[in-house]
């Protein structure tokens, strides 16, 4: 991890694996910073977020069956325990 992306990354990388690992549901994940968790529109809806070391944010998504939603629409972070990493990328 570390030669491939650095030390800071992969340290950040490390912590956030961490978080995640620990974490019950995806709501125990803060939406505010530092891991800043977050959906994603457009072209990644149905992508979440948390934030490495800017610009870069770790994508992942709900890897729950059936896909946990509330009534109104959107993910019910609340029901989702399970997640799928896709990629490491820039999404701005």
């Amino acid at each position: 991890m570390q030669k491939e992306l650095g030390d800071t990354m992969a340290r950040k990388l490390q912590q956030r694996l961490m978080e995640l690992s620990a974490a019950d549901t995806l709501a125990d994940i803060s939406h505010l910073p530092p891991p800043r968790c977050h959906e994603l529109t457009g072209n990644r809806a149905g992508q979440f977020s948390v934030d490495l070391v800017h610009p870069y944010r770790l994508l992942f998504i709900p890897a729950d069956e059936p896909l946990p939603v509330l009534d109104g629409g959107g993910v019910d972070r609340s029901r989702v325990t399970e997640i799928e990493i896709v990629a490491i990328a820039d999404t701005h």
